[in-house]
């Protein structure tokens, strides 16, 4: 029997739920980079690293190719760089919200006008 959208969808974003990938998917947004340039960029071990790039690999959201003794990472399409540009965006909204509630509620209840 096939998996439900709703839970493929719930599954896709649990994969993204771990602080280290999100990290992994920013840095590669620029391009395809080598592991040691994801180390040098990342506070983590190189172990935990390279569990958090399978778990990439296996919901195929990076791509891997060996360049001699290098291993170099990159998207395996565009729309994830978008994904993280749409969850930018959804937060920032979610702060600035959060900014007026917290003006209004400074001010004694008045709204405040957002500029």
């Amino acid at each position: 029997m096939p998996v439900p959208l709703y839970q493929a969808k719930a599954e896709f974003f649990r994969t993204l739920g771990h602080p280290a990938r999100i990290r992994v998917l920013e840095l590669l947004q620029d391009g395809p980079r080598p592991v040691r340039e994801l180390l040098a960029e990342m506070d983590i071990e190189p172990s935990s690293l390279s569990q958090q790039l399978a778990v990439l690999r296996r919901t195929n959201l990076v791509t891997a190719t060996r360049e001699g003794n290098t291993v170099v990472y990159e998207l395996s399409t565009p729309d994830v760089a978008e994904l993280l540009r749409a969850a930018r965006r959804i937060l920032t909204e979610m702060i600035t919200d959060q900014e007026v509630l917290l003006a209004e509620l400074r001010g004694g209840g008045q709204a405040v006008p957002t500029p």
